[in-house]
């Protein structure tokens, strides 16, 4: 047997029938078409936004990084609950003026931008977070092209990463950003030329639930933008501080206590230097936001026996949920949270059981000796965190199966 991550503690049932947003399991699936389906629950996505902004400093804008999930009626609720959106392809910036955010409030970051990208983010007086010397080029090219003043901030790859994350975006060397000791002389070529500068992206690292790492590399991130704007000799705009916030997907994962976070942040900002008073700073979030509030629902298609061990064969897999599989920044295949939801609460079985796709290939495991109620055919199997980086992250298209139901409740 062996152990799964923690189900959130805001799911519970109604005769044994997991509720998500209120409603039962079994009628949402009726509701949608068919399994499999993922489900997503606004109220619990505002809660995080609140609990956040109850904890951070007042003035601390909240950015939502949709590559976490980007589906639309998703995206128009996060419109009003979040200061702005950041993006990382063109098509995403389709997706954010769609559901309505406005264009000063989207960011565009992404190492390998095409010329119809930045063209298209520069007429629709999108930032964009630039990458390298080269994109900069381009897009001080392009604007003059189109007769424009285009947004430009510097993404940073700081000389320090985020201590125990999931995935390093910054020290050493990395395809993100521009190394720390060239991005002032880039913003000065920025402002040289005549674009409106707008500060610093500086985004070390993802997944930590560690408060003291994330309090360490907030600290350096702002005395990090305070040196390089001395360096630059003018006041960014706005500093984005990137996120880090990570969430508790595996056994012994414990939820990540924000409080101190806010505390932190708040005395850090307060000391800041005298070159950053005057300059706007955001947290970019998206997995801790969206990913709680998700669940996949998938139908038990069989049950096999193969040499003595018990295979629950579902209608999903890692072409919906890479993340569940293991198969997308992890080292050690390790459980999500998964139950029965119309068996939901009841006590498991004392024979272990491993939870497999409908894929032909042995990757294809969303769950692995795990302990479940006995299990039948026509089952819903739950995976829970599921709300980020499950259908914006996997390979929807492979072996050709068709792409999961996604609704919205709440």
């Amino acid at each position: 047997m062996k152990p799964m991550g923690p189900v959130p503690p805001w799911f519970a049932a109604e005769e044994n029938m997991l509720l998500i947003g209120g409603c039962g399991a079994a009628s949402l699936v009726d509701e949608a078409g068919d399994t499999p389906l993922f489900v997503y629950d606004i109220d619990i996505v505002a809660a995080q936004v609140r609990r956040l902004r109850d904890a951070m400093p007042p003035a601390l804008s909240i950015h939502y990084a949709i590559k976490a999930n980007a589906f639309a009626p998703l995206l128009e609720r996060m419109v009003p609950l979040v200061d702005g959106f950041d993006i990382a392809s063109g098509g995403e910036l389709g997706y954010a003026l769609n559901a309505g955010m406005a264009p000063d409030r989207i960011s565009f970051a992404g190492p390998g931008k095409r010329d119809d990208e930045l063209t298209a983010a520069i007429s629709a007086g999108i930032t964009l977070n630039l990458e390298s010397e080269g994109e900069a080029d381009r897009a001080l090219a392009i604007a003059a092209r189109l007769g424009k003043t285009p947004r430009l901030a510097v993404r940073v790859n700081p000389d320090f990463d985020l201590r125990g994350s999931g995935m390093r975006m910054g020290g050493g060397a990395k395809p993100f950003g521009v190394d720390a000791d060239r991005a002032a002389a880039l913003a000065r070529r920025v402002i040289d030329a005549g674009a409106d500068w707008r500060g610093w992206h500086i985004f070390a690292g993802s997944q930590a639930l560690d408060p003291m790492a994330l309090i360490e590399t907030q600290a350096a991130t702002i005395d990090l933008a305070a040196r390089l704007s001395d360096d630059v000799g003018a006041s960014p705009p706005l500093v984005n501080l990137g996120g880090g916030f990570g969430i508790a997907y595996f056994p012994g994962d414990e939820r990540l206590d924000i409080r101190p976070i806010g505390v932190a942040l708040d005395d850090a900002l307060e000391k800041r230097a005298d070159i950053l008073k005057s300059s706007e700073f955001a947290l970019e979030l998206g997995r801790w936001l969206v990913g709680e509030a998700g669940v996949y629902l998938t139908r038990v298609i069989d049950v096999k026996q193969s040499q003595g061990e018990t295979f629950v064969v579902v209608d999903g897999g890692l072409h919906h949920q890479l993340a569940a599989s293991g198969n997308f920044g992890t080292v050690v295949r390790r459980n999500y949270p998964i139950a029965i939801a119309n068996r939901f609460g009841r006590e498991p079985s004392d024979e272990p059981v491993s939870v497999v796709g409908c894929l032909c290939t042995p990757l294809d495991r969303l769950g692995d000796k795990v302990a479940l109620p006995p299990v039948k055919v026509g089952d819903l199997v739950a995976i829970f965190l599921a709300g980020a980086y499950g259908a914006s992250a996997s390979p929807a298209a492979f072996l050709g199966h068709p792409p999961p139901r996604e609704l919205l409740v709440g």
